[in-house]
């Protein structure tokens, strides 16, 4: 069974995307928004993609306020890390932003909040994950 990483500070998407994932895509979740447990989940082969969230509040990481796109371009500069998909999460859609948000970070996704269509989202992560 695949996991799922959700780096998520606000509690109720944590619980919406959790059903979501479990009931309707089978998947197994895990959640935090601990930079340091990011990249330790990340670097220890746990998961098999990472749901990120842009606007993290209280993300820090060595004394520094992180964001979701701070902590993609971590993971992906490490090449321990680099491999595992990471799809940014995020209210904020005005024009140009999800290409803006790929580029800056070297994201491998972008999902818009809030998520319409339960299927559609399962569907747009179950088809980043892995191929083994």
């Amino acid at each position: 069974m695949n996991t799922v990483l959700i780096v998520e500070d606000e509690p109720s998407n944590v619980i919406v995307f959790s059903k979501i994932l479990s009931k309707r895509g089978g998947l197994t979740v895990k959640h935090t928004e601990n930079v340091e447990e990011v990249m330790q989940i990340a670097d220890s082969g746990e998961v098999d993609i990472i749901l990120m969230d842009v606007d993290l509040r209280n993300s820090r990481y060595k004394g520094k306020a992180m964001d979701g796109l701070k902590i993609t371009q971590m993971l992906k500069a490490n090449p321990q890390t680099a491999k595992v998909p990471v799809i940014l999460v995020t209210a904020s859609v005005m024009e140009g932003d999800r290409e803006n948000f790929l580029k800056l970070s070297g994201a491998d996704g972008f999902i818009p909040k809030p998520v319409i269509d339960q299927q559609e989202f399962v569907d747009q992560i179950r088809a980043m994950l892995p191929k083994d």
